[in-house]
């Protein structure tokens, strides 16, 4: 028997929200409907969803299954509507984009400006995300658009996820600028340093492997900002993508590019193609980079 939409609804609003409560006084429901709903929804699939703890309700192995694949299918379904709605003239388009730190803090916004320029009925919203959480926002319909980046040992994305390359961003070791040492990793073998996020902490893994080292981590942040401060008041090294290096640099630190260490940085978009017009036109407008942004700062060394 197909899924009935409002039921699917109810599930993935009881799972965001933890109770019966919660999911009615957000959907504008009464407490029994949620429960019928709930109660319907079990008896369509077959399969026991909630189980009652205490006063309330905790969702089964199954419920949660189904909760998490309804919330992708109905953000897809949300993301279609606003999509058509554009396509028959019903409003303005609207398109969502996530992106990590120092891309907001570099292109993005020279992309959007032209985005604005080139549509100025399209309405853009903007969200800071590290890749995998963009990546999880972009299957489950929340944003149209994620920019993420890649380095080689990244495990490769979910099918359905599709790729523009937008360029190329070296990886630059960060010293302190009183620093005398060499400026390569094996120099920094024996000192503390400091990490970034997940796929920047498992890149710098890598690469210190390769290296012959593993590296003592004593702290870790995704503030870019934060960890050029941690590294001029000598708290350790660090290893930060140039876009970092762009959109702030601290006048205390020192910087080496590392060969062979870029991160590759993409526009996703999910589903398949042709994109919409919305989803289309911001892509175009993330292409230009670098030619209209302002110039990379460059290493010392």
């Amino acid at each position: 028997m197909p899924l009935d939409v409002v039921r699917l609804r109810v599930l993935v609003a009881v799972a965001r929200t933890g109770t019966v409560t919660a999911a009615a006084r957000e959907l504008h429901y009464s407490q029994p409907s949620v429960s019928h709903h709930l109660a319907r929804l079990e008896a369509e699939t077959g399969a026991k969803l909630v189980r009652r703890v205490g006063r309330g309700i905790r969702l089964t192995e199954a419920g949660r299954l189904l909760a998490e694949r309804g919330a992708e299918i109905l953000g897809r379904l949300d993301a279609a509507s606003a999509e058509l709605a554009a396509h028959v003239g019903l409003r303005a388009g609207r398109v969502r984009l996530a992106a990590f730190p120092s891309a907001l803090g570099t292109f993005v916004p020279a992309a959007a400006a032209r985005l604005a320029q080139d549509h100025p009925g399209l309405d853009l919203r903007l969200m800071e995300a590290e890749p995998p959480e963009a990546l999880r926002l972009l299957r489950a319909g929340r944003v149209d658009v994620a920019v993420v980046f890649r380095y080689g040992e990244t495990a490769p994305e979910d099918d359905g996820v599709r790729l523009v390359h937008l360029l190329d961003d070296p990886s630059l070791l960060v010293t302190p600028a009183a620093y005398g040492g060499a400026g390569d990793l094996a120099a920094c073998a024996d000192g503390p340093w400091i990490a970034g996020c997940e796929r920047c902490r498992a890149h710098l893994l890598a690469l210190c492997a390769e290296a012959g080292f593993e590296p003592r981590v004593s702290f870790t942040t995704d503030d870019y900002v934060a960890m050029q401060a941690m590294v001029a008041a000598g708290l350790g090294v660090a290893l930060l993508p140039r876009l970092a290096l762009s959109a702030h640099r601290h006048p205390d630190v020192r910087v080496s590019e590392l060969p062979g260490s870029d991160r590759r940085v993409y526009a996703a978009t999910y589903g398949e193609p042709p994109d919409p017009p919305a989803v289309a036109a911001l892509v175009t407008a993330l292409l230009p980079w670098p030619a209209q942004t302002a110039p990379i700062a460059q290493a010392d060394a």
